[in-house]
């Protein structure tokens, strides 16, 4: 996992990359607080808060006594605020970028369609 993440996000994304990739679906149990403290070495408060930050997102939910579970909106969640990050954030560097380079519309819409 990456360093320079809280490892509370780094485990908040590693569900939502399971969730996206089709290997968590509806329904399905996600590891416990304590499997991820034990698995990644550390405390099980932090690997809480990064579960939580999911059922706080509507990403996961909680049966109590069982443990966490996907909701049957998350993955429509995380698209969408993946999409929201891609197009405010990422997007707007990588266009901003273009520019300085003085990269024409033309030569990034030719780019993209034989990259995609």
């Amino acid at each position: 996992m990456e360093s320079n993440v809280p490892i509370y996000l780094q485990i908040s994304l590693f569900i939502e990359n399971e969730i996206i990739n089709d290997r968590l679906s509806i329904d399905d149990k996600v590891p416990s607080t304590n499997e991820f403290s034990k698995s990644m070495n550390v405390n099980p408060a932090t690997a809480g808060k990064g579960l939580n930050e999911l059922v706080d997102q509507g990403i996961l939910y909680k049966k109590r006594g069982l443990g966490m579970f996907v909701t049957e909106e998350a993955r429509s969640i995380i698209i969408n605020k993946r999409k929201e990050y891609f197009t405010e954030n990422l997007l707007k560097e990588f266009l901003k970028e273009a520019k300085q380079l003085n990269i024409s519309k033309e030569e990034l819409i030719e780019k993209i369609r034989s990259d995609y």
